[in-house]
């Protein structure tokens, strides 16, 4: 069942205070006994956080909440926490948390099966949280209608056969007029899923990285794009290095000051043991 536009603006809101607040040190559990508080009170999502915390309580494992709330998070959303609890995949929780608040926030505006296909299958295809059981979870959305499914569940079979841009513009409405120029009494033997602009730019990426496509669709489009990885940690570890060899330089000049003017104290270079006194014949 497909909720309501204000489910996901709140679902959204919380993904995103969820992702602060752990990145603040807060345990999940501590997140999670005062977020349902903030939520708006007229959805059913600190229903479902009060559920998923009792969970968290006696499994240990958020995902076990999500999985058992099926009839609320979808299996996708489901799979981004399982691959973020898994400690032998290099899928954070923060970018688990990402994709899903970029993925509530198109779904409360105005959401294409094509759209969210598209951004769905770039998690999995950027996160490498493997295109098998992630194109199942994505053809189990409700958001799916039945001719999506039998086109997702089919894609999985197809992936690593036929290019990915190609499996994009042959279900387009732009395959169909291109394949009416040549043949003008042409007629698809099944029925487009895809947009002519959609097509367009598939057929244009046809033999490329398929991340040129995604990209090409976000801007042309306005299709969902991932979440940008944070640069804090990163920025962090440069000034801790640079600080690191800034106190090594300052140690070196000290050292050649202290050899200029004959004044180097040969106890900093001595042994810990032989400092103690405590000398051996050997």
């Amino acid at each position: 069942m497909e909720l309501e536009k204000e489910e996901y603006i709140e679902q959204a809101y919380f993904f995103r205070m969820l992702c602060e607040r752990i990145g603040q040190g807060l345990s999940t559990q501590e997140i999670l006994e005062v977020l349902d508080q903030e939520i708006l009170s007229t959805t059913k999502l600190p229903l479902a956080i009060g559920f998923l915390r009792a969970e968290l309580k006696h499994t240990g494992q958020l995902s076990k909440g999500f999985e058992r709330l099926s009839h609320y998070f979808t299996p996708f959303q489901t799979l981004l926490i399982k691959s973020a609890e898994n400690e032998k995949m290099k899928f954070s929780v923060e970018c688990a948390l990402g994709c899903l608040e970029n993925e509530a926030i198109y779904r409360s505006k105005q959401p294409t099966q094509g759209g969210l296909f598209l951004y769905q299958f770039e998690v999995l295809a950027r996160n490498h949280l493997g295109y098998d059981e992630g194109l199942i979870a994505m053809s189990r959305d409700p958001f799916y209608p039945p001719e999506w499914q039998s086109f997702i569940a089919q894609a999985r079979h197809q992936l690593g056969v036929i290019d990915f841009a190609d499996l994009v513009y042959l279900r387009s409405i732009w395959y169909i007029l291109d394949q009416r120029r040549n043949y003008p009494g042409y007629e698809p033997p099944i029925e487009p899923l895809f947009g002519e602009k959609e097509g367009k730019i598939a057929g244009a990426n046809r033999n490329r990285d398929p991340l040129f496509l995604f990209g090409a669709m976000q801007r042309q489009l306005g299709y969902p794009a991932l979440p940008r990885k944070s640069q804090k940690k990163s920025e962090q570890a440069v000034l801790l290095g640079l600080q690191n060899k800034i106190r090594d330089l300052e140690g070196r000049i000290r050292l050649l000051e202290q050899e200029t003017k004959g004044q180097v104290d040969l106890d900093l270079f001595a042994k810990p043991e032989m400092l103690q006194g405590d000398f051996t014949d050997d």
